[in-house]
């Protein structure tokens, strides 16, 4: 049997489970205990959830809870939410039913790849329409910029991530949202980085479409969900089509456990939001105090006032970050986003804050999430120390890596 108590959870699945230190909450969060324990209560029934039976039924009734469970979190109606696999597959139906060809789609250079690369798919019949804001070397994208945008043209749709995932650092959108409802554009936001970490209202940030993953707030990997403003009239175009769930937004069997899960991990993220934030945020406040006092070289990437809680990007000048990772196997941290792990160039995000290719290979971003303890964060410090100074010797040895 699977022990889905806090003490067994801790021991399994903690991130001392396996005896690592966990600092790569924006990679996939641990799965939160009530999480888990949804999940397998689900795997242990039956019933598809467009079945008209009782186990059916059944499957509908903990989608519908979940549902609501997410909505709670977001600050909409349960109506309003599509369940998917992802904030892949929602930022890809968010942009193709957004997008027109003639109008603009306004994004940024250092957005996720499932947006980027989504934009330019659905541009490359009018790559003009593709507009990519400025960003300054804190990272924050240039929103004023927009002014000048919708100078000349009107509609199309801004989309614009609520916080990236490599630096932390936070869009605010209801500036974005302003420009773009004067230019008569739809908003969308790739919100995957910030939800179940800092509050977000979705009428307040006046988005019409808002996407999102669990794995990110603790809840199992392969689920998420898209938001779309009620009253919208999208089109729908489907990246599956088949037997039409989710009001024809999105085919398939619906994944109950998956769903389940995450709006478990939705309603426990909910409850001490805004002081679990602060725990957070002096635990990295403190992560990268020791950094800076034991390696007064390094310099951390973004601006600090306008920063998710538990991300910080560092960088340590001369020093190859996967060498640093690699001499210091029991820290989890990363180079960058997950998604892009083994590319054979450094950070798009980095490189477009201006840093040099050294220096955004030179890089590494640490990120904590609930589950993270303050004696992680000193034995992470010291793990940091180590390893930095250790690369840079074998580098200053006349016969050291090159």
């Amino acid at each position: 049997m699977c022990d889905t108590s806090e003490a067994g959870w801790q021991t399994m699945n903690g991130p001392n489970g396996s005896g690592t230190s966990y600092f790569d909450y924006n990679a996939t969060a641990p799965i939160r205990p009530e999480a888990l324990a949804a999940v397998i209560e689900v795997m242990q029934a039956v019933g598809n959830a467009s079945s008209l039976h009782p186990p059916g039924r059944q499957a509908a009734h903990r989608v519908d809870v979940a549902r609501r469970q997410l909505a709670d979190l977001l600050g909409c109606s349960p109506g309003e939410i599509i369940f998917t696999s992802g904030a892949t597959e929602a930022n890809n139906l968010a942009l193709r039913a957004a997008f027109s060809a003639g109008n603009p789609l306004v994004t940024s250079p250092v957005e996720h790849p499932a947006v980027l690369e989504t934009a330019r798919a659905v541009t490359a019949g009018s790559p003009e329409d593709l507009v990519l804001l400025p960003v300054g070397g804190d990272g924050l994208v240039d929103l004023g910029a927009l002014d000048q945008v919708f100078a000349t043209r009107r509609g199309g749709v801004v989309s614009l991530m609520a916080a990236n995932n490599e630096t932390g650092v936070l869009t605010d959108l209801r500036v974005a949202a302003k420009a773009a409802r004067e230019a008569g554009a739809l908003v969308h936001t790739d919100a995957t980085q910030i939800i179940g970490r800092l509050p977000v209202d979705v009428a307040e940030l006046d988005v019409d479409l808002l996407s999102l993953s669990a794995h990110k707030f603790g809840g199992p990997q392969g689920v998420g969900a898209l938001y779309v403003r009620r009253g919208s009239s999208l089109p729908h175009r489907p990246l599956l089509v088949g037997g039409g769930q989710e009001r024809g937004w999105r085919a398939g069997t619906l994944n109950v456990a998956g769903i389940m899960g995450m709006g478990a991990a939705a309603e426990a993220a909910a409850r001490g939001l805004g002081e679990e934030a602060e725990r957070v945020e002096a635990l990295r406040d403190r992560l990268e105090h020791l950094m800076a006092d034991a390696l007064p070289e390094s310099r951390i990437n973004g601006r600090r006032d306008q920063r998710l809680p538990g991300v910080t990007s560092v960088t340590f000048p001369g020093v190859p970050a996967d060498a640093v990772l690699a001499a210091m196997p029991e820290i989890a941290a990363s180079e960058g986003s997950a998604c892009a792990s083994g590319a054979p160039t450094p950070s798009h995000v980095l490189l477009a804050m201006g840093l040099s290719r050294a220096d955004a290979d030179s890089t590494i971003r640490f990120s904590l999430g609930y589950a993270t303890t303050e004696a992680e964060v000193e034995h992470a410090a010291r793990a940091v120390k180590r390893a930095v100074t250790q690369v840079r010797a074998a580098l200053a040895e006349p016969d050291g890596p090159r």
